[in-house]
């Protein structure tokens, strides 16, 4: 496979992706709603861990002076099935776009607003 057009010559590997927020327990208590589950680790006491895939990571970071800040979109298959089960844990979207014909999003917002997609691109 080419790897000329790839971000770091295709050399990565994983991703983890950071969003900070103000108060860990608040945040943590979000996020085991929002993602259905308790963090995959706990590597200190202002950090925890998702995993989403095999090679995507998603962890809070306690960093009140960039709270507020993040965009993490994460492609899904199966959108209503995930926003049904979302919103029996409390939690319900807070806009939906559809960006371009075949794709749709909708937007959840955590307690210190940083905004969390759930994209899903139909054949």
């Amino acid at each position: 496979m080419d790897n000329f057009n790839k971000a770091l010559n295709g050399f990565g590997t994983d991703i983890f992706a950071a969003i900070s927020v103000n108060n860990y327990q608040n945040s943590l208590d979000w996020y085991n709603r929002f993602f259905g589950c308790e963090p995959s680790f706990l590597p200190n006491n202002v950090e925890a861990v998702w995993q989403i895939t095999e090679h995507q990571w998603i962890y809070i970071v306690v960093k009140p002076e960039h709270s507020g800040h993040s965009i993490q979109n994460i492609m899904v298959d199966n959108l209503d099935i995930l926003i049904n089960e979302i919103a029996k844990r409390g939690i319900n979207f807070s806009k939906e776009e559809l960006p371009v014909y075949n794709t749709r999003k909708v937007i959840y917002y955590d307690p210190d607003g940083n905004e969390i997609g759930l994209i899903s691109v139909s054949p």
